[in-house]
């Protein structure tokens, strides 16, 4: 054991502790056990998804781990809600706040207990930022863990996933289906536990906490019931007890202004959600780091698009698994310059010495910057005077990055789906759901069943959809979110009118989301008085709304950068 001074020494060290102490041995803890280092481990498991099944497992092979290399481990389980079961309704408000609760519930355990390190076990769409910025918050020496994918399902003589599930039922709708074989994939589409297989939010964020170098290299894209995860949780928790035992390094040596342009880098190189975006400013403002979604548009517009994963291309994170993992990604990028290789790990290593004996890219899956499948990356920011503070689309696997057309607006999410369901929408519509920011939603809610149903109608590119809202990282489409200021705040979005044309052009070096009105028709219709739609009053919804701020900056609810000093 080493003999440098822990955290945890102030719950257990000294007569007035001696309470302390009898709770520490009323969990099953000898004298060896108080006398190491207090680890927590941080989970989301539980019955809320199956993205949340498998991880109270992998949380107890990490503890084998931490016990093996010198520390005592504690189970610390955090809320989780689950994207799939909240989508399409007002439940989904709920969805990017559980980010905020989760960072601050690692906090709370943390600080609360005096704990030496976290080791963080998250799957789901919010549960990856949210522990990744409690750890970062803490700045105790961490590791973190993504749970991994399901397996794709089998129908008809093709993988698919839940994605498709979502897209059939716009094809019900439009006649072009039956509920029969809705239903038929409905039971195939997700045969496993583990997060949706493609590149969604949670496997993107898997890729950026590698990225980033909270997580082993290798770790992100081994699927959720494959064994390979217990050695790796295990080797996780061994990991950091290194740097608990050692003083480091720490997640803020390692979330670095560098580390989160790598980590932008993943995002645009893959194609990936449309989410991290949000989510990259948020754990940049728990390190102290000024970088908002201007200084995430610099890396999508530099990094090339080099994998072929879904929703825009054709593979899925098991696919990725099996030709080397997201190192294989890193590798390439690094290999053409468009990585920080002297970024530090949790290993203590840099990232380039992490990378040094990765394999090269298999040409399918994932090319060689050399011969990408597009110059820019597969997430684009667009400005303009309907979005000044800007807005994201995923132009991954669009057919076309240009569309003008008519506004088609709508106050709310339930009043554009109602529309959408009975197809009473045109070609050529530029479909705008407003009201659904951080703060007007409140909640940010992500536009998925929308977006899916327009899909599976035959629509996807054949009309353009604008929100202040979120979407899915599955969406695909003409489908532009996140836009910035939200009408809440007095953003354009809130002036548009039915009829009003908007041009959208996404090519490389062009980017723009405008509205064809003038300055002056602007300010006159700013000057007179609009009806906003009635936020949900009291609770949870009402805390969130009073202290979150602006999308583009991560829609975060505190000032950052929280300082935590040992104490004395």
């Amino acid at each position: 054991m080493t003999s440098r001074k822990f955290r945890s020494e102030i719950i257990r060290e000294g007569v007035v502790r001696t309470t302390t102490r009898s709770f520490l041995y009323a969990l099953g803890e000898d004298d060896d056990d108080l006398e190491r280092p207090h680890v927590a481990v941080v989970h989301t498991g539980g019955e809320m998804s199956p993205c949340n099944t498998t991880l109270r497992d992998q949380a107890m092979h990490a503890k084998t781990g931490i016990y093996a290399g010198g520390g005592t481990p504690h189970e610390c389980p955090v809320v989780s809600v689950s994207d799939g079961l909240s989508v399409a309704h007002s439940g989904m408000r709920f969805s990017l706040i559980s980010r905020e609760l989760i960072a601050d519930s690692v906090e709370a355990t943390v600080r609360g207990h005096q704990w030496d390190g976290v080791f963080a076990v998250g799957g789901c769409d919010k549960n990856l930022p949210g522990l990744m910025m409690g750890m970062v918050r803490c700045n105790a020496p961490g590791v973190f863990l993504y749970g991994g994918s399901a397996l794709p399902g089998h129908l008809a003589g093709r993988d698919i996933n839940i994605v498709d599930t979502y897209e059939m039922i716009g094809r019900v709708l439009a006649e072009e289906a039956t509920e029969q074989e809705l239903e038929d994939m409905a039971r195939a589409c997700l045969p496993t536990a583990g997060s949706c297989a493609g590149q969604y939010t949670a496997n993107t964020m898997g890729m950026v906490s590698e990225a980033l170098g909270l997580a082993l290299l290798g770790s992100s894209m081994i699927p959720a019931v494959y064994a390979a995860r217990a050695p790796m949780a295990r080797k996780a928790g061994k990991t950091l007890m290194k740097a608990v035992l050692n003083g480091g390094p720490l997640p803020r040596d390692i979330v670095t202004r560098e580390a989160l342009e790598n980590a932008c880098a993943v995002v645009a190189a893959t194609g990936g959600s449309t989410n991290a975006p949000l989510h990259l400013p948020a754990i940049a403002n728990e390190a102290g780091v000024r970088f908002d979604l201007d200084d995430v548009a610099a890396v999508l517009a530099r990094t090339p698009l080099i994998a072929d994963l879904k929703p825009g291309g054709r593979f899925l994170a098991k696919d990725v698994f099996h030709i080397g993992g997201a190192p294989v990604i890193l590798k390439a990028l690094l290999d053409g310059g468009h990585l920080h290789g002297d970024c530090m790990t949790v290993t203590g290593r840099t990232l380039a010495e992490e990378l040094a004996s990765v394999c090269p890219p298999d040409g399918d899956v994932v090319r060689g910057c050399a011969s990408p499948l597009a110059t820019s990356g597969g997430v684009t920011v667009l400005k303009g005077n309907l979005a000044p503070d800007g807005a994201l689309l995923k132009t991954a696997g669009l057919k076309k990055l240009e569309h003008r057309g008519p506004a088609r607006v709508f106050e709310s999410e339930e009043a554009c789906l109602a529309a959408v369901r009975e197809m009473t929408y045109a070609p050529g519509d530029v479909i705008v759901i407003r009201n659904e920011g951080p703060r007007g939603g409140p909640g940010m809610r992500e536009m998925l069943g929308i977006t899916a149903l327009l899909y599976g109608q035959g629509m996807g590119e054949r009309v353009a959809l604008i929100t202040d809202g979120r979407f899915s990282g599955a969406t695909r489409g003409m489908c532009i979110g996140y836009v910035s200021p939200e009408a809440a705040n007095d953003g354009p979005i809130g002036l548009i009118r039915d009829g009003d044309i908007i041009a959208i052009d996404a090519r490389d070096g062009v980017s723009t989301l405008k509205v064809e009105l003038d300055d002056a028709e602007l300010d006159a219709r700013r000057a007179s008085p609009r009806a906003v739609a009635a936020q949900p009053k009291g609770g949870l919804l009402e805390k969130y709304a009073a202290t979150v701020g602006p999308a583009n900056k991560g829609a975060v609810t505190h000032s950052g950068n929280v300082v935590w000093e040992m104490d004395p």
